[in-house]
């Protein structure tokens, strides 16, 4: 349970204070922090409080969106990304690579848009010593928001680049239904920069991006992902990431209690 971190998305509406305040109120010693609610205290202030409240970062939320159509904006946004998970001294920048650009249906060429961008960033964050973290996205989401559909692809980017730079996430909900999950978690062991948990529920709903559930409402077998990411060597925090609009509209004061409880029946050992 000491592992647990709370991810700010699942708590939508706090603020960063806000959300620091309700990890140390349900003893969770770890966030991961998203650069919207950063950005509306400011990075400095940010840093201080997640400090004095004596919390771990576990990760930025987020880099990424490599294929957009400025490459001059794209590497500003991230270069400052990766000013930022420096200065909260964040474990990784979770990296959402971005889907197809407007218009576009060729599926390689944003691949490889994807290669040459991070390419261009890894040195600015070793200099920061920032680990980028690729997260490969369920393939619902590869035309609009993220073109590395499976972990072993992810992998393939990764490699390229020292594991202290590039690593990879493995999130439960984008990960789950893969045939090859055993073998490609087993091949990342040294590049798991972070492990996000959440579950897949049915019937999905209209907006596909809030459809993440609360872990047992769904279908996923987080102990055995779990099992798979430990045998790995991943001994980092294991962050709670809910996009859900039913979980939004609750109090943070009974939501996060209620992720407590359901992380400890259902993935800490």
């Amino acid at each position: 349970m000491n592992r647990l971190s709370l991810n700010q998305k699942t708590i939508n509406s706090s603020t960063l204070p806000e959300a620091i305040d309700a990890c140390v109120a349900a003893g969770i010693e770890s966030i991961g922090v998203w650069r919207e609610p950063l950005a509306a205290v400011g990075v400095e202030r940010g840093a201080e409080l997640i400090a004095q409240a004596g919390l771990r970062v576990s990760s930025l939320c987020r880099g990424g969106f490599f294929t957009g159509p400025d490459r001059a904006a794209v590497l500003a946004d991230n270069r400052s990304a990766i000013d930022e998970a420096a200065a909260l001294g964040a474990d990784c920048l979770v990296l959402v690579v971005g889907g197809l650009p407007d218009g576009s249906r060729d599926l390689r060429g944003a691949r490889a848009v994807v290669a040459e961008v991070l390419g261009e960033l890894a040195p600015y964050a070793a200099e920061r010593s920032v680990r980028l973290a690729l997260e490969p996205m369920h393939p619902i989401y590869c035309a609009d928001r993220g073109v590395l559909s499976t972990l072993g692809q992810a992998l393939d980017l990764a490699e390229r680049f020292d594991p202290e730079v590039v690593g990879v996430v493995v999130d439960t909900f984008h990960v789950w239904w893969d045939p090859d999950l055993e073998r490609q978690i087993d091949r990342a062991a040294g590049r798991i920069a972070s492990f996000q948990v959440c579950d897949w529920i049915t019937p999905l709903p209209a907006d596909t991006l809030l459809a993440r559930g609360v872990m047992g409402d769904g279908h996923i077998d987080f102990r055995h992902i779990a099992d798979l990411v430990a045998k790995a060597g991943y001994t980092g925090d294991v962050e709670v990431e809910i996009f859900n609009a039913d979980l939004w509209a609750r109090p943070a004061d009974v939501v996060v209690p209620l992720i407590a409880e359901r992380f400890a029946a259902t993935c800490a050992s």
